[in-house]
């Protein structure tokens, strides 16, 4: 379906010729399209390119192997030297500059890119940070060269030119000054002469003037009488005019009216038979008018009377005159008299002879009627005007004759004005000559006045600007050199921290001059591209004030790319918006519904836009924009977006900002954007700091330097800008400057501003100078508070919800500063006072969001960080103290007689005595105190110990730092470190710094407002909700006021609904399990955005819950109030915390006070214990089991429901016993062993004897049942309790704290070094290389796989030996394990080469294998172990080696080493069912017994077998040890975790015959009637212990019991809390 109908027409039109030259038919569409689709597969060219980083390239290989057998693959690894050179060679060969300087410049290109190159796999390696360097990047180089030199040269050059000019001007005018002067002396008499000829020439004018003024005087009296008679005139005429205004326009519609009329308009009249009366009347009156006469005629009314008629004759000398209506229009209207006038008055008067009623008779009787009325309107107004007319005429007579007169006159009077006019025109011809020569004085004189302005407004620029010229000149010396450099920082240096930065910039000077091509000598991107004016602008707009955030400022505005800047403190963001807020900034995020649209507008209307909180993969859609792929089309700019062509406005800008700290980029990203680094920095965040704190302790003083900041910048501003004025008016004047009074004006003017705008620059110079006298003052608190900002802005890396923001932290420190010891008039006890206050309120606000196993860590990155801030501390020592050795092989060999001294102990040494200063040749000293150090090493309290040891050895004036003393505890005893570092903590900063602060909910919201989520960080088990509805009920928020949503699939909707409805309400909504509803969590970020005090109640409160997850909103971590909810961590803090949740009522309110409260305070102990267990691992408990604060409380409920209930009577144990061990914690516990353990742990908190005073808790007696008291009094004598508890408060031997608290300690070390910059690494062998030796050596020990047809043969299955079936089934396991190996480390090897695809478990495998670590591939396939690689590969090949032997000696060996089996069990079975098919019983009736072997019974064994069952070896006790002397179970020896056993007899025997175990049902340990005093010790193939449950009621890890004897004065209870078990294998 490629083609449509239309497509394929064209397709056959075009290829019918081909197709008919190779014989197809071209009627054929299928043989046609079959034509074509082969010459798409001849000419189709596929280019696929795809970047080799991450794991998208290999995922694709693995989807599509086609891209692998059906395509040629070719690599374009990076462009070695040449191919740089010539690149460079190529694009540089336009650029003007010395051919030797060229080829330097292009050993300079090349030299960065390949140190770029090698610098970002170094700043992976040290600061776990990706950048990718690529040809694109070089290109870039380049370009950004071309671009800047031209532009810098250009830009120096004009500066030079225009200082240069600006000096030459004002030498020319001192030159001119003199040449001036000379003038101005030779102009003086001239000017004197001129003035006394004009002088002269004034008398005779004056003279002239007097006679000519008189003759004057008279023509204009005659004038005036002459202007009065034309105004009378006009006056007359003005009033005819007036009067004929009303009969004249009435005349001329009558004439109108006539003209109207024709000839038969009259014949119609005149044909009248019956004429109306109107006709009558009309024609009566123009008769009268006329002068036509009437005739007599009889009355037509009857009668004998005669009437004049004047229709007759009307008709007869009117209507047939031809002209008749020419009469009427020349009619001689000055004719009319008053008797005609009379004659017509009644016909005017008759209101039936209007026109308007004639017309109704006839039409031309109309304009007849209007004729007749205009005459008798024009004699009424003629008769007024009349005498008017002829006063006018006699007034027009008097005035012609006047005016002849005064023509006369004025004709006498011109006469005399041209006489005076000559004289006048000698007198201007004087004033000029006089004038010119003035003028001349007065411009040489302005010029010598204008020169002085000049030489003194610029004489002292000269100098300035003679150093500047000369300065520029030294700068235009080193402007390809200064640019060179310049491009390779804007090119590459972008993501790269200050020192990477410095570090190539150094390189790559030295190269330069190395090249004879001069460059700054100090470099610094600001000198050479940065302007002061802009420089100080941004930051005034909130950029930070640090060399290093200016540096990148500078790079983003110089760079060709948009710029992407990392920038977690949103530091840059609000620099952005600030700077481009006047220009309409538009703020989106990827996420946004809109966020096409918007940019759409913004590019098409030249907005700029900010993109913020973009992730590590950008939208597609952006991609035209950021290789701004702008194609003009018709003189138009656009560019493509997504499927619309939009029209670019090239003022649009594109910010991209991220809030990942540490983001992965790949190069088809990093090549599009200009990547900047825009991480806070100590010294711009020290400034920032400072301001704070300073407009908090001086607001007066901050706010005047604030202003002094905002008017330097203005004042600075203004002075460039007026240098900038005079340079340019100076270089653009023509001719003599000093003729051009504006530009002196001007200049004069500027620098009078520049004299004023200086003199407040000095004065603001001095007040800086006081203010920064005080500033300085603050300076170290400011120190120490952004050094304590770096302490956790990398939190983020130990956990993905250790998120702080830039503005909590400051918002802190704000509180910090409000809340310190004012100390007035002690300057030195406050500063001291504000340090301690903010370092203890960070550390309080941290805490509550850290989990308890990383509070002590950020108490030590506390410390440490203050110490080295105060240079107390070494970078190195610390680094040592975290990292230890990194030694491959012992430098020296271990000293003689050191049994105790391991090898990793003596590398430690070693190392301290080179690496440490403080230990210097230790390694001498320690040898020779080998046993004192081995009491250290056995001591109880080894860091006192190695104090007072090197106390006594150096004494006190050489003693080393307490910092020095841990880390020389640490190298000996490693498992004491957590302790230790506790100690060390508490003696530089106090105990509180120690000390986890408890849980205050409470705190938390008064910390909170409406538009600040509060989020509980949970840890599996724990459940807020309690306590949240505990407060809401508190605050009134209860009931219906706290919305609870549980978080899932298809919640999101509801749980918008829910804060839209509570945020208006002012209720509270609580979100649980966040981290379960990942994909709506955006939609989350997004409405936390929008909350604002403006738009939501201030009642209204968000609360979250969640489990770490690294999809939770960063917005909502750094701007809400956290908190960890996960149980306290120490038996004290855990007593603390079941206490502080006990209400005085609850303690107070019982029956029987006394008992309720030691069996609370004992059922409390018992919370504590069965928790803190769980750090002994599977000492402790074989499954982590969450034992949470219900668990307690429903226990508490009962134990106060039992006792009351059992008031004046027994208190029921036995029953409180199996409620709270079987049901309210029992319920949770899933492993019989486990189950046994808390029953025998409670046995001693729940019994008679904890009534007693003085019952205690562990053997030491500092745990015991305090005597009764008050709420507070228990809460006082928990607080005395240690901090840290040793194991035998559990029931633990002292060494369980070893592998605990190594854990403990290589969690610390490990977590605090990854915190660290890190050193540089020598370069190893590649991962494919160490794989490829890995499966080559393994692969040649494995043994060939077992022959099965023979040992089939060998071993038939027989009734009477169940061992053939174990060998057999044993050697098919392993053959199979071994088949497996064998096949993947074949196929892993393949596809290092390459000649297979390394598939995902393949890939997997290598992995592990790298890591020292089982692939899974294996484990699959393979039995239990947690060996590492090597071991494990040692001990397989053992196991093959015991089956070998068996198989090829053809019998069962006499001494069974049970570690070997793979599936244990089927040997422990077949051993018992060989005894009941032998002895003829079932199976189900018979059972283990078990002896330990004497040494003596041992050797016997070796090579004589049981009668019946077997010997077995091999196993290893954990947690206690043999005593063979006593031959019972019996406490380890201290350090010692693991023994062998010795060989252990399993006797079978009957059920009946085997001793029943002495104990109690209760506590799962035997019968009361028992007799046999033994221990049941379980075993298990590894130390994890823990396993799936199968339907035995067991785990997949437990093998069977086995009883072992005890001493006399041991109980089962006593070896059951020491968690002793036996192990078929240990974990090295």
């Amino acid at each position: 379906n490629l083609l449509n109908n239309e497509d394929m027409a064209v397709m056959m039109d075009a290829l019918s010729k081909p197709a008919m030259e190779l014989g197809i038919n071209t009627a054929s569409q299928s043989e046609m399209y079959a034509f074509f689709v082969s010459r798409c597969k001849t000419n189709l060219h596929c280019v696929l390119a795809m970047s080799p980083i991450g794991d998208s390239f290999r995922n694709r290989l693995r989807k599509f192997p086609a891209l692998v057998n059906c395509c040629t693959i070719d690599w374009f690894t990076a462009w070695p030297e040449e191919a740089l050179r010539s690149v460079a060679q190529h694009f540089l060969s336009t650029v003007e500059i010395d051919p030797q300087v060229k080829l330097g410049v292009i050993d300079c290109c090349v030299n960065m890119q390949e140190k770029v190159a090698k610098m970002s796999t170094r700043f992976l390696k040290e600061m776990g940070r990706y950048y990718y360097v690529t040809p694109t990047s070089y290109l870039m180089l380049i370009s950004t060269f071309k671009n800047l030199l031209a532009k810098q040269r250009n830009e120096v050059a004009d500066k030079k030119a225009r200082y240069e000019n600006g000096l030459t001007k004002i030498l020319e005018t001192q030159e001119q000054v003199d040449v001036m002067k000379e003038e101005l002396v030779e102009l003086q008499p001239k000017l004197k002469e001129a003035t006394i000829a004009t002088d002269a020439l004034l008398e005779k004018i004056a003279v002239d003037t007097k006679i000519t003024n008189e003759k004057e005087a008279i023509v204009a009296k005659e004038k005036v009488v002459c202007d009065e008679q034309a105004a009378a005139a006009k006056k007359i005429s003005d009033e005819c005019e007036a009067d004929l205004a009303e009969a004249l326009p009435a005349l001329a519609g009558a004439i109108k009216a006539l003209k109207s009329l024709t000839k038969g308009d009259i014949v119609e009249v005149k044909a009248m038979k019956t004429p109306p009366s109107a006709v009558k009347l009309t024609l009566h009156a123009i008769c009268l008018l006329l002068g036509v006469s009437h005739v007599m005629i009889k009355d037509p009314d009857g009668g004998t009377k005669k009437i004049k008629d004047y229709w007759e004759p009307s008709k007869k000398h009117l209507l047939n005159d031809p002209r008749f209506l020419q009469r009427l229009e020349d009619y001689d209207k000055e004719a009319m008299t008053e008797e005609m006038i009379d004659s017509i008055r009644p016909f005017i008067e008759d209101e039936n002879f209007q026109p308007e009623k004639v017309k109704k008779g006839s039409v031309a009787c109309a304009g007849m009627c209007k004729w007749v009325h205009a005459m008798f309107v024009y004699y009424r107004v003629n008769k007024v005007v009349k005498p008017k007319k002829a006063a006018l005429e006699q007034a027009k007579a008097e005035m012609k004759e006047a005016a002849d007169m005064l023509e006369i006159k004025q004709s006498e009077l011109q006469g005399l004005q041209d006489k005076l006019k000559a004289l006048d025109d000698q007198l201007q011809a004087a004033n000029k000559k006089k004038t010119d020569l003035a003028d001349q004085v007065a411009d040489c004189t302005a010029k010598l006045k204008r020169a002085g302005q000049l030489i003194s407004g610029l004489g002292g620029e000269r100098d300035r600007w003679g150093q500047l010229s000369k300065d520029l000149g030294v700068l235009y010396e080193n402007v390809t050199g200064d640019v060179m450099l310049a491009s390779g920082v804007i090119a590459y240096m972008g993501p790269f921290t200050a020192g990477y930065r410095a570090e190539a910039i150094e390189s790559w000077g030295g190269l330069l001059r190395g090249k004879d091509i001069t460059c700054a000598e100090n470099f610094r991107l600001g000198d050479t591209l940065g302007d002061p004016v802009t420089i100080r602008q941004w930051i005034i707009n909130k950029l930070p004030n640090d060399s290093f955030s200016i540096d990148n400022a500078i790079m983003l505005e110089k760079s060709d790319l948009w710029p992407l800047m990392i920038d977690p403190q949103s530091q840059a963001n609000k620099w952005v918006r600030k700077s481009e807020a006047e220009n309409q900034l538009k703020v989106v995020k990827l996420n946004q519904a809109t966020f096409v649209r918007t940019i759409e507008n913004a590019i098409q209307f030249g907005n700029p836009v900010l993109i913020e909180n973009v992730t590590e993969h950008l939208d597609p859609i952006l991609d035209p924009i950021l290789q701004k792929q702008v194609v003009t089309v018709g003189g138009v700019a656009t560019i493509r977006l997504g499927d619309n062509t939009i029209e670019y406005d090239p003022k649009f800008k594109l910010y991209l900002t991220t809030k990942l700290s540490n983001p992965h980029y790949p190069p088809e990203t990093c090549v599009k954007v200009n990547l900047l680094n825009f991480m806070a920095t100590l010294e711009g965040l020290e400034d920032q700091m400072l301001g704070e704190l300073v407009k908090m302790e001086e607001p007066e003083l901050e706010a005047q330097r604030e202003q002094l900041v905002l008017d330097e910048a203005d004042n600075q501003r203004q002075l460039k800008e007026i240098e900038d004025t005079i340079l340019h008016l100076l270089k653009h004047a023509e001719g003599n400057i000093l003729d051009d009074e504006v530009l002196i004006d001007t200049l004069t003017q500027s620098k009078i501003t520049s004299n004023n705008i200086e003199e407040k620059v000095k004065v603001a110079a001095k007040t800086q100078l006081v203010i920064a006298k005080t500033r300085e003052h603050f300076k170290p608190v400011a120190f120490h508070a952004s050094n304590l900002f770096f302490c956790i802005a990398d939190l983020a890396s130990v956990d993905p919800m250790y998120q702080y923001s830039l503005e909590w932290f400051i918002r802190l420190f704000r509180e910090a500063v409000n809340k310190a010891d004012k100390c007035v008039g002690d300057k030195q006890a406050r500063l001291e006072s504000l340090q301690e206050t903010f370092t203890y309120i960070l550390y309080i606000n941290v805490c509550r969001s850290l989990f308890a196993k990383d509070k002590l860590l950020f108490s030590f990155l506390l410390c440490s960080k203050i110490m080295l801030s105060r240079n107390e501390l070494k970078q190195s020592d610390l680094r040592f103290f975290l990292q230890g050795s990194t030694a491959l092989e012992l430098a020296k060999p271990k000293p003689e007689n050191s049994g105790w001294l391991t090898d990793k102990i003596w590398k430690e040494v070693l190392a301290l005595s080179t690496s440490v200063s403080d230990f210097q040749a230790f390694d001498d000293d320690f040898v020779k105190d080998l046993d004192k150090w081995e009491e250290i090493y056995n001591s109880k309290e080894p860091m006192d110990e190695v104090r007072a040891y090197l106390l006594a050895q150096r004494g006190e004036d050489s003693m080393v730092s307490e910092f020095a003393v841990l880390t020389l505890t640490k190298s000996i005893r490693p498992d004491v470190v957590v302790p230790a570092t506790m100690v060390f903590v508490e003696g530089r900063m106090g105990k509180r710094f120690i000390e986890i602060p408890q849980f205050d909910l409470e705190g938390c919201y008064a910390d909170s407002s409406c538009d600040s989520p509060l989020v509980f960080v949970l840890t599996p088990g724990a459940d807020p909700m309690t306590a949240l509805m505990k407060l809401a009920d508190e605050k009134g928020f209860g009931g219906n006021k706290l919305t609870a949503i549980s978080l899932g699939q298809g919640q999101g909707p509801i749980a918008e609904e829910a804060i839209s409805t509570a945020s208006s309400k002012g209720m509270w909504v609580c979100l649980q399990n966040c981290h379960l509803c990942v994909s709506w969590m955006p939609v989350l970020e997004k409405i936390c955005e929008d909350l604002s005090p403006e738009r939501v109640d201030p009642k209204f409160r968000l609360w979250l819950t969640s489990e770490p997850s690294k999809a939770f909103p960063v917005f909502i971590l750094q701007n809400g109030v956290k908190m960890t909810v996960e149980p306290p961590k120490g038996m004290r803090a855990n007593l603390l915390g079941s206490y502080h949740s006990i209400e005085e009522e609850f303690i107070e309110g019982s029956a029987r006070p006394a008992e309720f409260k030691k069996l609370l305070f004992a059922l409390c102990f018992f919370h504590a214990t069965v928790r803190e267990r769980r750090k002994f691992g599977p000492l402790g408990w074989n499954v982590q089991y969450v034992f949470s604060g219900p668990d307690m409380k429903i226990s508490m409920d009962q134990l106060r429901i039992f006792i009351d209930d059992s008031e004046g009577g027994e208190i029921p144990y036995a029953a409180l016993h199996y409620l709270t061990a079987e049901c309210n914690y029992g319920g949770r516990v899933t492993d019989d062993k486990d189950r046994r353990c808390l029953a025998n742990i409670l046995d001693d908190f729940y019994n008679p004897e904890i009534q007693k005073e003085g019952y205690k808790f562990s053997p030491s007696g500092v745990y015991y049942a305090p005597s009764e008291s008050g709420l507070e009094g228990y809460k006082e004598y928990i607080e005395t309790l240690p901090m840290t508890e040793g194991p035998e408060v559990f029931g633990l031997h002292d060494n369980a704290n070893i592998s605990c608290a190594l854990s403990e300690t290589s969690a610390l070390l490990l977590t605090a070094l990854s915190l660290q910059p890190r050193s540089s690494g020598g370069e190893g062998k590649g991962w494919g290389e160490i794989l490829g030796e890995l499966a080559v050596d393994i692969e040649k020990r494995l043994p060939a796989i077992f022959d099965m047809e023979k040992a089939l043969l060998d071993f038939p299955v027989k009734y009477e030996e169940s061992m053939n079936t174990v060998l057999t089934q044993e050697l098919i396991r392993f053959n199979k394990l071994t088949t497996r190996i064998s096949t993947t480390l074949k196929e892993v090897q393949r596809a290092i080469k390459g000649l297979v695809v390394m598939s995902g478990e393949l890939e997997e495998m290598g992995n592990s294998m790298v890591l020292s670590l089982v692939p899974a591939l294996w484990s699959k396939v393979s039995y239990p172990s947690l060996k590492p690689l090597g071991s494990w590969v040692n001990d397989f090949l053992a196991r093959l080696k015991f089956l070998g032997d068996w198989n090829k000696n053809k019998k069962p060996p006499t001494l069974f080493w049970i570690s070997g089996f793979f599936f244990t069990q089927a040997f422990i079975t077949g051993t018992l069912q060989n005894y009941a098919r032998k002895e003829q019983k079932p199976i189900d009736t018979v059972g283990y017994d078990f002896a330990v072997l004497t040494p003596d019974q041992q050797v016997t064994a070796a090579t004589v077998p049981p009668e019946d069952g077997a010997y077995v070896h091999g196993l290893f006790l954990d947690g206690a040890r043999w005593n063979s002397e006593d031959h019972h179970i019996d406490e380890s020896l201290p350090r010692e975790l693991f023994v062998s056993c010795p060989y252990i007899h399993l006797w079978p025997r009957s059920t009946s015959d085997i001793p029943v175990t002495k104990g109690k049902l209760a506590t799962y340990t035997g019968m009361p009637t028992g007799t046999n005093h033994v221990y049941a010790c379980p075993v298990y193939k590894t130390s994890v212990r823990f396993g799936v449950l199968m339907t035995t009621g067991h785990s997949t890890n437990f093998v069977m019991w086995i009883t072992l004897p005890m001493s006399s004065t041991s109980t089962q209870k006593h070896w059951i809390k020491r968690g002793v078990a036996m192990l078929t294998q240990l974990d090295d």
